[in-house]
């Protein structure tokens, strides 16, 4: 296991700065996930760790040690890539042993060590099968075996599911999870699937534009955000986000500064009742999502379609509703997208007939 330390990382592709100025530490044995959009710097963060990017600038730590200028050979780091880059012409063992036999590793050793990373990842049937032969979701156990087999210290991921289908990307986020507490090894993963990020990661890291917005637990990240980026990043659906000027019904104390208020899908309640205090706004429902356990509603209003989650029976007959978001699950937002706290509210007025 080791912990890992980047300082004052930056990363530039001729004059385009990528990363310019990143801070992390990654603990000892965590499973942390590193999220954003495309082109937000994660992979490029990843590569540099493992010695495959050099950076422009900063240190890169791993256990304790500065390994700027160690080769990747000798960082104790394994990849696991999104194109699982098997070996087509090899077996299965022989994809697994190719690096025990670069480093000299004894047959014996080499063969116990094949056997108990097989069964640990369930392709003892398939050693002497082919790559073109596996499933998806064998050739990705394949990928992972051979890193495995080499027991780094920290195990590098760089959306090693988006290539499978749902199904199995559900079934592999699974055994991911297993697989790291049976090895309890430092895991860093890259995905741009806040899904992935929350389901699988003990830390998360939300990155946009080459700088860290958060890195906290899933559920910190999720009900407290540090900013408007997060919040409308991580959640299914996203956060709903309303312009200040377009607020109306709301009395909001010391709300110098507050450019955006929020409230997550599944914090708002359709057709509460006048005994519920809260937010109150009215629209009309355009669609309707039934996911089996949840309900997803898209409503348009005067200023906007915003969403509502429930885990009710579905709204069959009605088309013009009332929702109601209780004061305490109101999100705030400064002009330049911080979070603000310690916002007291109520409310000012009824809210006119069709408009929010």
């Amino acid at each position: 296991m080791a912990k890992i330390e980047l300082k004052h990382i930056s990363k530039k592709f001729k004059d385009e700065t990528i990363i310019e100025d990143l801070n992390l530490t990654i603990k000892d044995g965590s499973f942390t996930v590193l999220v954003g959009p495309s082109g937000c710097g994660k992979s490029t963060t990843l590569r540099m760790v493992a010695g495959l990017e050099k950076q422009s600038g900063g240190e890169i730590w791993i256990d304790d040690k500065c390994v700027n200028d160690t080769p990747p050979g000798l960082r104790d780091v394994a990849m696991v890539f999104q194109n699982y880059a098997l070996y087509p012409t090899m077996t299965v063992r022989g994809n697994i042993e190719f690096g025990l036999k670069n480093r000299g590793v004894p047959r014996e050793e080499r063969e116990k060590l094949v056997k108990d990373i097989s069964e640990i990842v369930g392709l003892t049937p398939h050693l002497d099968k082919k790559p073109q032969s596996l499933s998806g979701g064998q050739r990705q156990r394949v990928a992972l075996a051979r890193a495995m087999v080499k027991k780094p210290k920290v195990f590098i991921l760089d959306e090693p599911l988006s290539n499978l289908d749902a199904k199995l990307r559900n079934q592999m986020r699974t055994e991911l999870i297993q697989l790291h507490k049976r090895l309890g090894t430092t895991f860093v993963y890259v995905t741009h699937d806040q899904v992935e990020a929350m389901s699988m990661g003990d830390e998360i890291v939300v990155m946009n534009k080459g700088v860290i917005q958060q890195a906290d637990s899933p559920m910190k990240i999720y009900h407290d955000p540090a900013n408007l980026f997060t919040a409308e990043f991580i959640g299914t659906p996203a956060m709903n986000i309303m312009n200040r000027k377009d607020v109306q019904g709301l009395d909001i104390q010391s709300a110098a500064g507050i450019g955006y208020v929020g409230f997550r899908p599944e914090q708002a309640m359709i057709n509460a009742g006048a005994d519920i205090e809260g937010y109150v706004l009215e629209g009309e429902i355009l669609i309707r999502e039934s996911l089996g356990a949840e309900n997803i509603y898209q409503i348009q209003s005067r200023t906007g379609i915003f969403y509502v989650k429930t885990f009710l029976a579905p709204l069959v007959t009605a088309d013009r509703v009332t929702v109601t978001v209780p004061h305490d699950d109101l999100y705030y937002f400064g002009l330049s997208g911080e979070r603000l706290r310690g916002i007291e509210v109520s409310t000012k007025r009824p809210v006119p007939a069709g408009g929010i």
